[in-house]
């Protein structure tokens, strides 16, 4: 059994291994530059994870694993473009670096490269392979389109807001342990738990980061912080607070949320005042805790080992405690 640690250093040197000196050099440019900013390369390495877990090579694992990466980061290509996000990892995001059509362009041919990296799976499981990443490829295309509809309606549920992360964020989580999974031959059964298992994870994961856009320390955190208040962004603290809001406090969110402030720190600052009051961020951590401890449940169900869990309970663990 692998370490944790030793795994995230197979997919730090593949990933650095990544050199594409190709032309036009205005396309192949933003992969390197958005490939190297680094990031955590927790779904290669989830994948990785989830192979050795059930008793198969790594080896025939690195190739999909490399592949999940390379999609993740095309989609914060156009996700950075359709957010105006101007800062990705603590560094300019690709279409400030060079423009939205660039960014378009180079995120396009990310995606067509993520396919080359998963089809180079063992000839047995491609198969499988190829239609775990697609089902999950076109979950969190649907995921962007569902987070952004909500910006333009003002009826969306917590439950709305639930299902939207679980495809924008959860199911390519879940999508690379189930890849791992099926690399190692797992069983039908075995490989839909740790998807489950994922997919829970992969929720309390995003709602963690919905706190840390709001409570963290901006350098540590790599974004701009307050990015989702001055979006307007319907997230899981939003929604909460407008839910919990007596009549005075829903009027003063209303007041932040739909007023141009020519100092965007008002904005950020008068919010955060109202979540604190709220005590938003307490309940969101507790939310965190619900679908993490959910996630465990169905890893408890798999027919395996705990030594040979307690790697990916590790990895699980720091997700959940991380500050940025």
């Amino acid at each position: 059994m692998h370490s944790l640690q030793s795994l995230q250093k197979i997919i730090k040197e593949g990933i650095a291994d990544l050199t594409f000196d190709k032309q036009p050099v205005e396309l192949y440019s933003p992969i390197n530059y958005i490939l190297d900013l680094g990031g955590k390369r927790l779904r290669p390495v989830l994948c990785l994870l989830a192979c050795d877990m059930f008793g198969g090579n790594i080896s025939n694992a690195l190739d999909p694993a490399i592949g999940i990466e390379i999609f993740h980061n095309f989609t914060l290509l156009h996700d950075d473009i359709m957010d105006q996000a101007p800062i990705r990892r603590g560094k300019s995001t690709v279409h400030e670096k060079w423009n939205p059509n660039v960014a378009i362009l180079s995120g396009d041919t990310m995606m067509a490269l993520s396919y080359e990296f998963i089809m180079k799976t063992p000839e047995k499981v491609r198969s499988k392979i190829f239609s775990a990443f697609n089902q999950t490829a076109i979950e969190v295309c649907e995921g962007q389109q569902y987070d952004m509809n909500f910006e333009s309606q003002n009826d969306v549920s917590i439950a709305n807001y639930i299902k939207m992360i679980r495809l924008k964020t959860a199911v390519l989580i879940a999508g690379s342990l189930k890849i791992g999974a099926l690399v190692a031959e797992a069983s039908p059964e075995d490989a839909d738990n740790i998807y489950r298992f994922g997919e829970n994870i992969g929720i309390a994961f995003q709602l963690k980061d919905d706190l840390l856009d709001v409570f963290s320390d901006e350098e540590k955190f790599g974004k701009q912080n307050g990015g989702d208040i001055l979006a307007n962004k319907k997230t899981f603290l939003y929604l909460k607070a407008f839910e919990l809001a007596d009549s005075k406090t829903y009027e003063s969110l209303h007041f932040f949320f739909n007023k141009d402030f020519d100092n965007e720190l008002e904005k950020i600052n008068g919010v955060k005042e109202i979540y604190e009051t709220l005590n938003i961020d307490s309940i969101t951590s507790k939310e965190i805790e619900k679908y993490f401890n959910r996630g465990i449940k169905f890893l408890d169900k798999i027919n395996d080992a705990d030594d040979r869990k307690s790697e990916l309970i590790k990895f699980a663990d720091q997700l959940k405690k991380r500050e940025f």
